[in-house]
């Protein structure tokens, strides 16, 4: 996933078709009678992950699973969706899992000789919600009684920079998204006609109150080209795009093993 100056052609229309008969024919192969259960936050990624599962499956073998962490100011958003796709979906609120992991985490026997330095970072509150989230889409695919295959909702542009939760949001069994930078994800979203106030929201993680961009310190757009062209026109931006791909390839490669 380097930068390329040969970028493959995007249509939307096209591209969106082979992503719903990519979908059809992964669960042809790998459930042909389970349903797609995908975490359901409102922002475009999860929106058109969604709609394109409806395309390929029907909206009767999608499942919505909306997971807020307490209260989710924009939770209203997520609704919106799964009712204009006409979909299933449940509410499984994180808040009290978080809090209890939490404290868990925290607990400490005084009087064991084994214990260590241990600090709640921020990363690390960044972090435990989205990997709660992966834990509950997976038991809400194993509670469905013809079996549910999670999807996976990361786009290009965010596995480029690492802007996702390894074994949290970056997990899953398919990933409709992940060939498209955040400009064809829009162009596709459009394609499928979604509601433009979910397709064009401003993209945050929901947990820190920033958009991904601030989080970032660059645009989508700035990232998108550097990914297509190669080329980026600020070079303290282009240092940081490749500082993030490098220190984040991990979360892209399988995990290594010893070879025998």
């Amino acid at each position: 996933m380097e930068p390329i100056t040969s970028y493959p052609q995007f249509h939307a229309q096209e591209d969106k078709q082979k992503i719903i008969t990519f979908l059809w024919n992964w669960f042809t192969n790998n459930g042909p009678q389970a349903k797609a259960v995908i975490g359901i936050s409102g922002g475009k990624d999860s929106s058109v992950a969604a709609a394109l599962c409806v395309e390929a499956l029907g909206k009767d073998r999608v499942i919505g699973v909306l997971m807020p962490n307490g209260v989710q100011s924009d939770i209203d958003d997520a609704l919106c969706l799964v009712k204009h796709l006409g979909i299933n979906y449940r509410i499984v609120n994180i808040g009290a899992p978080f809090k209890e992991m939490l404290k868990a985490l925290q607990y400490t026997e005084m009087q064991s000789s084994n214990n260590f330095f241990f600090t709640v970072t921020d990363a690390l509150l960044q972090n435990l919600a989205p990997r709660l989230r992966m834990a509950a889409l997976y038991a809400v695919a194993q509670g469905i009684p013809e079996g549910g295959r999670v999807i996976n909702t990361c786009n290009r542009s965010e596995d480029y920079v690492g802007y996702s939760t390894k074994y949290g949001d970056s997990a899953g069994d398919v990933a409709p998204l992940a060939a498209y930078t955040v400009d064809e994800v829009l162009s596709i979203g459009e394609a499928l006609n979604l509601p433009l106030q979910l397709v064009h929201k401003a993209p945050s993680d929901g947990l820190c109150g920033k958009t991904d961009e601030d989080n970032l310190g660059f645009t989508y757009a700035m990232l998108d080209k550097y990914i297509k062209t190669g080329i980026c026109d600020n070079p303290d931006t282009k240092a940081k795009i490749d500082r993030l791909h490098r220190l984040n390839k991990h979360k892209l490669t399988p995990m290594p093993v010893v070879e025998r």
